[in-house]
């Protein structure tokens, strides 16, 4: 990726002298096709996860979609480059893999203490304590297990249908290397037709689908005590050291590579997080976070501003508002082949760009035993990455 295609002003201030109040002045969104094709370069993990809460969770989508709508459209407004919002794994993994006997309470509790959580680690700067410790090598080592986490998904999503995971490779390689046409543009036209040639019947209800106003409900009325205990300790609290690694440190690392004259800082990502989720829970939302992989896959289709959040956000206020009732059925159609296409080439784009790391062997070492790490735990992966580095620095071992 061409630096001077990314970075649009010199001699800006250090993320650090940035104050927040005016970070409105740094930049400007653009609203163009390569952006509008680059807001879908999540959907690979947006899908499935938002597809679970309503087909097993049975989640309102209504509350789901429109105020993760409405957390995109905030940030692409304030940080004006792709910084993606995406489902917390750990806890939208938990909360699926029970079959529904988790109540909608029970997730509005976790987005609650997982929004009070990252504010408060933020206002006080609790999370530079932990941040101080990663070291570039343990960095590269969350970002390369995460991109290498995706393609493993990615691969499994396109097995589903394998004729046309392959088409949507090729077909992808070949629009990204000649420009001609947005790739993100071509996947989107091949899962619609597929989706019509693999289930026809469905689709044609799909189609006759009409306009169906309403607004979100407040939620909030309907968590008990026993719903916000049992979500902050069975569903928030294991997904905070996932959170450090890749929504806070990761991504603060990608974004300030990729977009320098648009720079964040570790504190700005966690109190987003926290203001986020304490604005989205009580009224339908599920718990949300940012992520390095979500960045890789909008800047990949041809994201460059914020400008691709505010109109994937749009879009998903108007399913939201209008769609609610049939949008569940259209996540649900969509080919998996697709969204594994969509999936590769964000983990391709996240894993190549720990290139930087150097040749230093015991770098190098600590990258790859931290990818290992990451690919099964963030946060395992982070005190791995954090031990074996200060061990290698101070003599005790040697590699």
């Amino acid at each position: 990726m061409d630096a001077a295609e990314l970075v649009a002003t010199a001699d800006v201030p250090l993320p650090e002298t940035v104050p927040w109040h005016r970070r409105w002045s740094l930049g400007r969104n653009v609203y163009d096709h390569r952006e509008l094709a680059g807001a879908f370069g999540d959907l690979g993990t947006l899908i499935p996860f938002v597809l679970g809460y309503i087909a097993v969770m049975k989640i309102d989508p209504l509350g789901i979609l429109f105020m993760f709508g409405l957390s995109e459209l905030a940030v692409g407004l304030y940080y004006k480059t792709p910084i993606p919002v995406q489902p917390m794994k750990a806890i939208g993994g938990m909360a699926i893999a029970s079959g529904g006997a988790m109540s909608a309470g029970a997730i509005c509790g976790a987005g609650l203490f997982t929004g009070l959580a990252w504010l408060l680690l933020g206002a006080t700067r609790t999370v530079d304590l932990a941040t101080k410790l990663a070291a570039k090598p343990i960095i590269r080592g969350i970002v390369l297990g995460l991109g290498l986490l995706f393609i493993t998904e990615s691969i499994k999503l396109m097995l589903v249908t394998p004729w046309l995971g392959a088409f949507g490779l090729v077909l992808t390689f070949a629009l990204l290397t000649f420009q001609r046409f947005p790739a993100m543009f071509a996947l989107l036209i091949l899962g619609t037709v597929a989706m019509f040639a693999l289930d026809p019947m469905h689709a044609k209800t799909l189609l006759a689908a009409r306009p169906a106003f309403r607004i979100p409900e407040f939620t909030f009325a309907r968590m008990s005590w026993t719903d916000f205990v049992f979500g902050s300790i069975v569903l928030a609290i294991p997904q905070l050291p996932l959170t450090i690694g890749n929504a806070v440190i990761a991504i603060r690392a990608e974004n300030n590579e990729l977009f320098p004259d648009r720079p964040v800082t570790d504190r700005m990502m966690a109190i987003s997080q926290g203001i986020m989720n304490l604005v989205t829970a009580p009224f339908g939302g599920i718990p949300l976070c940012h992520g390095a992989g979500g960045m890789a896959g909008h800047v990949r289709f041809g994201a460059r501003t914020g400008g691709s959040l505010v109109m994937l956000g749009a879009i998903m206020m108007g399913l939201a508002l209008f769609f609610s009732d049939s949008v569940g059925l259209l996540f649900q159609l969509f080919p998996k082949a697709v969204l594994g296409v969509i999936l590769f080439f964000a983990g391709a784009e996240l894993a190549i760009t720990t290139k930087d790391v150097g040749s230093k062997k015991e770098d190098v070492y600590v990258m790859l035993v931290v990818a290992g790490f990451a690919m099964w735990n963030m946060g395992a992966a982070f005190l791995a990455g954090v031990v074996l580095y200060q061990a290698l620095r101070r003599g005790w071992v040697r590699v």
